[in-house]
């Protein structure tokens, strides 16, 4: 056996040798294979609950939903103030008013001769569903997988497992079939208890299907919507199809955007009922079927979640026009381009944000947020207060594109728990003056100040700015929090909330009837270790009128669970504008909206009769003074009941590299991943620039090493030869 010498240089050289092997970054956690591919590179932090467009309403779910479904409308993607244009709809829906004689009114014609409203939906035809078992068929016509027995489910894993797909044309009978499904008794659309007072028959149409539902053989999941009509929403013929709307209610437009009316083919409702595909969670909720330009075709939400181009989509193309100043910046360089730009979309699931920080340092994901601990590092405000890159940034290329969020983060009272919210008059009493000790203690400038680097706004009520009825200055503050000072608002003094909490019944914090030092629950989604210091901070805030502050953190799934059935006393929640009107903000504390009666989104499930029946005269209304005058008075309850600590309105920071092209931010358009652009090419030269493995310091250390050993192997070698010497006999 020939041995095998290894010294110092021939360590190096096997070094030198694997640096160099496959040309592939040594800590890119993407496949070589992917490289200068058409891919963006993106994370999520919370997995998503629902991807059916009939129950998902949350922002880390959306990001995913507004790219696959395609409502009737969207929002034109450079414009500002947002405009609403054509998505899968020829032109825009046509409105018409009758009386209650069934006679067609003037556009111009008064609310209260308004009985209903029909909007005529016309859409565009040819265009395809994205592939999908649900619609395949064999040569004779007849659906592949409509009727799957046990034995064909024993390869079935995941959607892919499917061997075939197909496809159809959209028909306005899809969209029909979407809004049906708001009224299903299996399904519990957040919405459904705002549309059943606008569309005609819809909460009598639930309460049918609910029947028909409980009347089913057990085991029968499939509610065929097909068979039973609604009255205020039918076909008109393929292409055209009308929905009824009780009176007059002008933000409905805006939901048309929304992917609660976007279509879902009958055949996809039919094929995730079986049971079989239930089992192994393959449902709707976790597979989505649409005509938009991208599908999901990985769903792992605890590690990553793949878009893909839909080859069936139907082409659109970039804007031609945009605002003054969007040329300038090379916002118009793809106008008239077919959409969409990139291929893939690959999500990460990042849950701490050092990790996701290091990695777009390095070029692993294209753009991102600015988390408190690296804000320094990566802006500096020069001029008049205007935030810019550092130099640092600059010099790799890094750009920063701010935007106002249409968007506000609250802390929630729930009103039916009897210590927060109270259960007759006395508590209730009671339970207000605690809820506005608790608003004037809870400092959000400093909040704002400490936790996002000066990245917001404190509120003032609901409504964001940006919005009518936000105002700005003396008459737009929150009496019961602020008092007006030398041209500011200025917080309240503690000394304020503590007489309002003595008021209450807790002197000092010590409830009076018992004795007992006052706890509160403040219900959290589970957070990471950077988080803990807000909490903390904000027993803080209670502790300053001595209440004391427990923090139950539950993961999100738990925690919706939890506001859905009124279980938490406190918790923390936010609100992304659907569409630029009051009105969106408004509904959240709207008392039929309530969360536990009725799945809406009034989490806090505030119920004041003025206020409900302000807003009921408000919401049909065109924007003018006299809109504007309900609104102030809305806002005056509120902020007197104050079932909100109204937090504060965020300023949108993102970071985004010089590759990364088309980005024009804003909260209110989802679908927007169709317009952006992503040069390869360029990326991968910065990252290999950016990750060039350093290796001189480790070839160093294995010389230094093998060298220290020199000494200990020729002594090693000097025994060997001794033990080896022929000893002769005597």
């Amino acid at each position: 056996m020939r041995k095998i010498i290894i010294t110092p240089w021939s360590l190096i050289s096997l070094v030198v040798l694997l640096s160099a092997c496959g040309g592939h970054d040594w800590n890119n956690p993407y496949s070589a294979a992917d490289i200068e591919k058409n891919i963006l590179y993106n994370v999520f932090t919370e997995r998503p609950k629902h991807l059916d467009p009939v129950q998902s309403y949350s922002s880390n779910e959306i990001q995913f939903t507004a790219q696959i479904y395609e409502p009737p409308l969207q929002y034109h993607y450079l414009k500002r103030p947002f405009v609403l244009i054509p998505s899968t709809v020829k032109e825009m829906p046509v409105v018409k008013y009758f009386d209650h004689e069934d006679n067609q009114l003037a556009v111009d014609a008064q609310v209260k001769d308004i009985a209903y409203s029909i909007y005529e939906i016309s859409i565009k035809p040819g265009i395809l569903f994205q592939p999908h078992p649900a619609l395949a068929k064999n040569e004779q016509g007849d659906w592949l997988y409509h009727e799957l027995i046990d034995k064909e489910l024993v390869s079935i894993f995941k959607l892919s497992d499917f061997s075939q797909t197909g496809t159809r044309e959209l028909t306005a009978h899809d969209y029909v079939y979407q809004i049906k499904r708001l009224a299903h008794p299996k399904l519990h659309s957040p919405i459904y208890g705002l549309m059943a007072d606008y569309i005609v028959g819809l909460k009598e149409y639930a309460s049918m299907l609910k029947q028909i539902a409980q009347d089913q053989s057990k085991g029968e999941r499939y509610l065929d919507l097909r068979e039973h009509e609604l009255e205020g929403v039918h076909a008109v013929d393929t292409y055209t199809y009308h929905i009824k709307i009780n009176g007059k209610y002008p933000q409905f437009i805006y939901w048309l955007a929304m992917p609660f009316f976007a279509p879902i083919p009958w055949e996809a409702d039919r094929f995730y009922s079986q049971s079989g595909l239930i089992q192994k969670n393959i449902t709707l909720d976790w597979y989505p079927i649409g005509t938009g330009p991208y599908m999901l075709t990985e769903n792992n939400p605890n590690l990553r979640m793949v878009l893909e181009k839909n080859p069936n989509f139907r082409g659109e193309y970039y804007p031609m026009e945009g605002m003054s100043g969007d040329e300038e910046i090379g916002l118009l360089v793809d106008a008239g381009e077919e959409l969409p730009f990139i291929d893939k979309i690959i999500y990460t699931r990042e849950k701490e944000s050092i990790p996701r920080w290091n990695k777009f340092l390095q070029g692993y994901y294209d753009a991102t947020g600015i988390g408190s601990d690296s804000f320094d590092q990566a802006v500096q405000l020069v001029g008049q207060g205007e935030a810019t890159v550092t130099d640092e940034m600059a010099s790799q290329g890094i750009r920063l594109e701010t935007t106002v969020a249409v968007s506000t983060y609250y802390i929630g009272f729930n009103m039916l728990d009897p210590i927060v919210g109270g259960s007759d008059e006395r508590q209730r009493e009671s339970a207000r003056k605690l809820r506005q000790a608790i608003s004037i203690a809870v400092d959000y400038e400093e909040f704002i100040s400490i936790f996002v680097n000066g990245r917001g706004l404190s509120a003032q009520s609901p409504i964001a700015p940006g919005i009518s009825g936000y105002h700005e200055g003396k008459e737009g503050i929150n009496p019961v929090v602020y008092d007006w000072v030398n041209g500011q608002p200025q917080r309240k003094s503690i000394q304020v909330a503590r007489a309002l909490l003595a008021e209450a019944g807790y002197p000092g914090g010590i409830d009076r009837r018992t004795g007992a030092p006052l706890i509160l629950y403040f219900d959290v989604t589970a957070r990471s270790s950077e988080d803990r210091s807000k909490l903390d901070w904000m027993r803080k805030q209670f502790q300053k009128i001595n209440i004391q502050l427990v923090v139950r953190s539950t993961d999100y799934n738990r925690f919706q669970d939890k506001i859905r059935k009124g279980n938490a006393q406190i918790f923390e929640w936010g609100w992304n504008a659907d569409y630029p009107d009051p009105e969106n903000f408004l509904f959240l504390l709207y008392g039929p909206q309530r969360k536990v009666e009725n799945n809406g989104e009034n989490a806090a499930n505030y119920n004041n009769a003025e206020y409900n029946q302000l807003f009921e005269q408000m919401k049909n209304m065109e924007n003018g003074a006299k809109r504007q005058q309900i609104i102030h008075r809305m806002l005056e309850i509120l902020r007197y009941d104050a079932p909100w600590l109204w937090g504060y309105h965020p300023k949108d920071y993102g970071l985004y590299h010089s590759w990364y092209q088309n980005v024009k931010p804003n909260r209110i358009s989802n679908n927007n991943l169709k317009y952006f652009k992503i040069d390869a090419s360029l990326r991968e030269r910065k990252r290999r620039e950016w990750n060039e493995p350093v290796l001189w310091p480790i070839a160093m250390m294995l010389a230094l090493l093998l060298i220290s050993l020199v000494p200990a192997i020729l002594v090693f070698r000097r025994r060997e030869s001794d033990a080896g010497i022929n000893v002769v006999p005597s």
